[in-house]
């Protein structure tokens, strides 16, 4: 009982040390000294046009799965000693232990809709965060930004995070 409270009492001295100089969690959700995931840059700009890149599938095929199980048995022996000395005796009996073994098997083929080109919505902006020379860039944004920059008047100035920082869409 004294090893196990002197191991308790150690471990929590250890995790104090730890967080004191630094060891601890850093908020971020990353290790200290690491690369963070760059935060999103809002952008600025007039209106220029706006684009709805559709959902394009195609129908492919692919095998088709199933899970196949099989019931199987084993006998199982089983003995029990009984007495002692000249009389002991060996008592033996049998059971059936019965289990599933189970895989997945190919079984034909299924269709489905692959998906070639995926849903975006792209807004394209003059005077990008005020500079002038920057004309007719292109941002894929979220489908909310993309109906208020629909329903905007042409050269409105509009502020959004783009989902991908100039991908040219």
């Amino acid at each position: 009982m004294l090893i196990k409270r002197i191991t308790i009492a150690g471990t929590a001295l250890l995790l104090a040390a730890l967080t004191a100089c630094g060891g601890g969690h850093t908020g971020t959700g990353q290790a200290a000294g690491t690369g963070a995931a760059p935060t999103p840059v809002p952008v600025t700009g007039l209106r220029d046009t706006v684009r709805h890149v559709t959902r394009q599938t195609t129908r492919a095929t692919r095998p088709h799965l199933v899970r196949s199980c099989t019931t199987r048995t084993h006998r199982v022996r089983h003995s029990a000693r009984s007495g002692t000395g000249s009389r002991r005796r060996t008592r033996t009996w049998y059971t059936t232990d019965r289990h599933q073994d189970c895989h997945t098997v190919r079984q034909g083929t299924e269709t489905y809709r692959r998906q070639i080109r995926p849903e975006r919505w792209c807004v394209r902006l003059d005077d990008v965060n005020g500079d002038r020379k920057r004309d007719d860039v292109w941002y894929e944004v979220a489908h909310v930004d993309y109906d208020t920059a629909s329903t905007a008047a042409d050269h409105t100035r509009l502020r959004f995070v783009p989902l991908v920082p100039d991908d040219g869409c």
